[in-house]
């Protein structure tokens, strides 16, 4: 996993609610670990985050499409399924204030407990025939879900034009320092509700 400037520990916790995401890629947690631990370190080094310092928490739900339209259902009132959903620590502020916030290295007599960013859940049917559909690899697609999914969780949004450009961008980025291809250069720039997710 790469590691994101000024955190002594990334924690990513995985849940496999639908075995079947095994069948078609490997090594789940090693791929999340790619991509937050990636797009942590992109934003820090840029100063587009205050450096998170201590134990920096994240959960992550590999389900299906059915569990994900349930959470669409009570948490949005959205009916069916999307492919991500993120949910941010609610307790906390967000984006830049929540990864400059108070916090030391694990011994630090001034670390605080491990700051939870939020919950990231992908549906897998969905995900599997979007990268189909684009003519994508499934996991590249899926790299790229995860990272707009964290995205979100810091504070992210793309209501606006002038918003989806700049998650966009970033995206993009974090994707080719992956080795990813830019995943929008066969279809316009993101508009609103591009990928369908929303916290």
């Amino acid at each position: 996993m790469k590691d994101a400037p000024g955190i002594s520990r990334l924690e990513i916790a995985v849940s496999l609610q639908d075995a079947a995401w095994t069948d078609r890629l490997e090594d789940l947690e090693n791929l999340a670990g790619r991509s937050v631990g990636s797009a942590l370190a992109y934003l820090q080094s840029r100063s587009l985050a205050e450096p998170m310092k201590g134990v920096v928490e994240i959960s992550l739900l590999f389900a299906d499409d059915a569990t994900v339209a349930e959470m669409n259902q009570a948490y949005r009132g959205r009916s069916g399924p999307t492919n991500v959903l993120s949910f941010p620590n609610m307790e906390a502020p967000h984006n830049v204030e929540v990864l400059g916030a108070a916090g030391g290295l694990p011994g630090d007599p001034d670390a605080g407990p491990p700051r939870l960013l939020g919950d990231i859940v992908l549906a897998r049917e969905t995900v599997l025939r979007e990268a189909a559909e684009q003519e994508k690899p499934l996991q590249d697609h899926t790299l790229h879900l995860l990272i707009h999914g964290l995205l979100h969780l810091l504070g992210y949004d793309h209501e606006s034009d002038a918003e989806a450009e700049e998650m966009e961008a970033l995206e993009v980025a974090v994707l080719a320092d992956l080795g990813v291809p830019d995943p929008y250069r066969r279809r316009p720039a993101m508009t609103p509700g591009m990928i369908s997710e929303e916290n």
